[in-house]
């Protein structure tokens, strides 16, 4: 588990928040050392402690010796002692080997996690001696940087404070790495990392100043000088590059910098033209809107030009439709995601019908609760049709011509229960005629009732509300993108 809220009892909120910042830190450790990772939190004030596994990373530099999950097993007191002995020290203990049964054997390095000066946790590197490949120049260069980092972490200076998790375009051990000395000339190239500066006509980097003699840009002097982490994208020759820089530091000395590089070109290219197509897609959107909002003024003037009240009433009644599905469209123009947060449509719908129903004579209080909730934009125009026609209803049949001592209110309720989504409108109008026979539907609830049923796959229902009103209640199954939160 890589929460680590489970351990407030045994650590504080700033001890919490520094193995946080170590765990979205480590995937780097784990590749450098070739080996699986575990996070390991004794019990306070106890000389010999179980142990908890908090935390569990693989390295994509080797293959992993667990194959079950690690996180939330404790080791019992004494099971493993170089876990007491690296937390007792203060140093890092190389544990020699382990017997598992039924498991190959384990060697196991152990390192302090020192938080001012105290070690609130133990990293445990394990790896199987059996299954290590011939140590060449490479794996003894990325198992000495993982020593230094390890020094850092056992001196309280890794990882730094505030670490930011990866993004998709963050280098990884794999992509390239290069050590720089204290004075920031390149020690070490990997081939990868060889490959990579080929690619922008930078050739035989080692024993040059990187960032200065060679690939010039602001990150890697900027590491030098402020003996802190830099992060920087270099665009060059039609190429683009990302780099990370850490510095390594021994007791009050910076004896050098890790940098991982990566060629991130494509996935420039890539996010340029879904950039492109997203841009595309809000112009269709408000091209969409503004043939809706087009024709439903068309409509409307066409409406003002007729004599039949019932021809007048059912042109209005399909410009508001229209209208609703416009708002949809608005959204979408302005945020073209596969979802919708839906408070972004039920208020400028709310205002809408409120807008195009009400009257002087009749002023209605709308109330929106309940949840937020995400629905995907398909659904998303299907709902607003659903609230526009229910909401209509209200107005028109729930309010007209009804006197009461209660000021007309409608509230609109949005809520989840397991794997159903529920939406209920409830007004204390008129409520529901004598004679109101669910299975003969005015034309607004059959259009209601056929979205509901065959666009979301849901149900609904209408009942009384006491004393008077009505409750209309919404039931549809929760989509994979819909989240209530």
């Amino acid at each position: 588990m890589n929460d680590l809220t489970a351990l407030e009892t045994k650590l504080d909120q700033d001890e919490r928040a520094h193995l946080n910042d170590l765990i979205r830190s480590w995937d780097l450790l784990a590749d450098l050392s070739f080996a699986d990772l575990l996070l390991c939190v004794p019990e306070p004030n106890m000389p010999v402690s179980p142990y908890t596994v908090v935390a569990h990373v693989r390295p994509t530099t080797s293959r992993s010796i667990y194959r079950t999950k690690m996180e939330g097993m404790v080791f019992q007191p004494g099971e493993r002692p170089f876990l007491d002995q690296a937390r007792i020290r203060l140093e890092s203990i190389d544990g020699g080997l382990l017997s598992q049964t039924n498991v190959e054997r384990i060697r196991t390095l152990c390192i302090p996690v020192n938080f001012n000066g105290k070690a609130i946790a133990v990293l445990s590197r394990d790896f199987s001696p059996d299954d290590q490949r011939i140590a060449g120049e490479l794996e003894m260069t990325y198992f000495s940087l993982f020593r230094k980092l390890g020094i850092m972490i056992s001196q309280g200076k890794y990882p730094f404070k505030g670490t930011e998790a990866e993004t998709e375009f963050a280098p990884r051990v794999s992509d390239g790495v290069i050590e720089l000395d204290a004075g920031g000339y390149v020690r070490f190239a990997s081939p990868n990392s060889v490959s990579v500066l080929s690619r922008l006509k930078v050739e035989q980097v080692e024993g040059k100043r990187l960032g200065v003699e060679e690939l010039e840009c602001e990150s890697i002097p900027l590491l030098l000088s402020t003996q802190r982490p830099q992060s920087g994208e270099i665009s060059l020759e039609g190429q683009t590059v990302t780099l990370k820089g850490i510095p390594l530091i021994e007791g009050a000395e910076m004896t050098g910098a890790l940098v991982i590089i990566r060629d991130i070109s494509e996935l420039r290219r890539r996010d340029k033209l879904i950039r492109s197509k997203d841009s595309t897609i809000a112009e269709i959107h408000h091209r969409v809107k503004n043939n809706l909002q087009t024709i439903s003024s068309l409509l409307h003037l066409q409406s003002r030009r007729l004599v039949a009240e019932e021809a007048q009433a059912a042109i209005n009644d399909s410009v508001r439709r229209i209208r609703s599905i416009a708002v949809v469209h608005e959204i979408l123009s302005h945020n073209p995601e596969a979802s919708i947060c839906f408070d972004d449509v039920i208020k400028p719908l709310v205002r809408l019908v409120s807008e195009g129903l009400t009257s002087p004579e009749i002023t209605i209080d709308f109330k929106i609760e309940g949840d937020t909730v995400n629905f995907p934009s398909a659904e998303t125009t299907a709902l607003a049709v659903i609230l526009n026609e229910l909401l209509q209803n209200t107005i028109q049949h729930g309010f007209k011509d009804f006197l009461t001592q209660e000021k007309p209110k409608v509230v609109i309720r949005f809520g989840s229960t397991n794997d159903i989504f529920q939406i209920t409108v409830t007004d204390n109008g008129r409520g529901l005629p004598k004679s109101f026979d669910e299975k003969k539907f005015g034309l607004g609830l059959t259009i209601v009732s056929n979205l509901i049923e065959t666009d979301l796959g849901g149900n609904m229902e209408l009942f009384p509300r006491d004393p008077s009103g009505t409750v209309a209640l919404i039931r549809i199954p929760k989509f994979g993108e819909n989240l209530a939160r």
